[in-house]
């Protein structure tokens, strides 16, 4: 597997990793409930520290915006699945513009 790749892969994982911390934050109820507030601090870190791993390859402008666009284009769908939020056709359009912006980095990044 090459460099490059493995860095995409760490991103990949790190993007993941946001959205279970993002999740986190709500269930920990404002971080009153310790349990849970344990486990999103835990994947708050192996988030950071995947994306610091990728960055050490990747430009940093692109794994960043495809860190926080995964993150984000992830909370949201467990937001909508989970949780009750919009679908409504809006929403789910700018969902689907963050996409084609990770997939846009992502074909055009040279490391």
């Amino acid at each position: 597997m090459s460099v490059e790749t493995r860095a995409w892969l760490w991103l990949l994982v790190a993007g993941v990793l946001e959205v279970v911390w993002a999740i986190g934050l709500k269930q920990s109820n404002g971080f009153r409930k310790p349990d849970v507030a344990a486990f999103t601090v835990v994947a708050m870190i192996a988030s950071f520290y995947g994306l610091a791993q990728a960055l050490k390859v990747l430009p940093v402008g692109t794994g960043y915006a495809v860190w926080t666009g995964i993150g984000a284009v992830g909370t949201a769908i467990v937001g909508v699945l989970y949780f009750g939020e919009s679908r409504d056709l809006g929403r789910v359009l700018s969902i689907l513009l963050i996409v084609c912006g990770i997939v846009g980095l992502k074909l055009a990044s040279r490391a």
